[in-house]
């Protein structure tokens, strides 16, 4: 018998890069903000997931990164969207309005 836990978490996984540039279109945030954002959610997330997923979008220019000084221990790096990863996000918001519209059409 099949389990639908796995074909969930290829899902939850599948949608989780627009979920973390939705986080960051409402400003600059570190990585325990971003997962914090996504716990709120229910979208749970781990750094070790995390973290690739911001550097990969960080090296196809579509984040941009600064470092801040903490009181409570070292500096953060705050991660913000470039104009190119404002762009992408539109772009993706429309694809994913589309497939829900298509899929609901579908299983309903």
């Amino acid at each position: 018998m099949l389990n639908s836990e796995n074909a969930q978490a290829q899902m939850r996984k599948g949608v989780l890069e627009l979920c973390v540039l939705s986080v960051l279109k409402n400003g600059d945030a570190y990585p325990s903000q971003i997962i914090e954002a996504l716990r709120e959610t229910k979208l749970v997330v781990v750094e070790g997931t995390l973290y690739p997923l911001l550097t990969r979008l960080k090296n196809t220019g579509l984040l941009a990164y600064r470092w801040e000084e903490s009181t409570s221990g070292p500096p953060r790096k705050y991660y913000r969207l470039t104009p190119e990863g404002i762009k992408y996000l539109q772009e993706l918001q429309t694809a994913w309005h589309d497939l829900v519209l298509t899929v609901n059409k579908t299983i309903q």
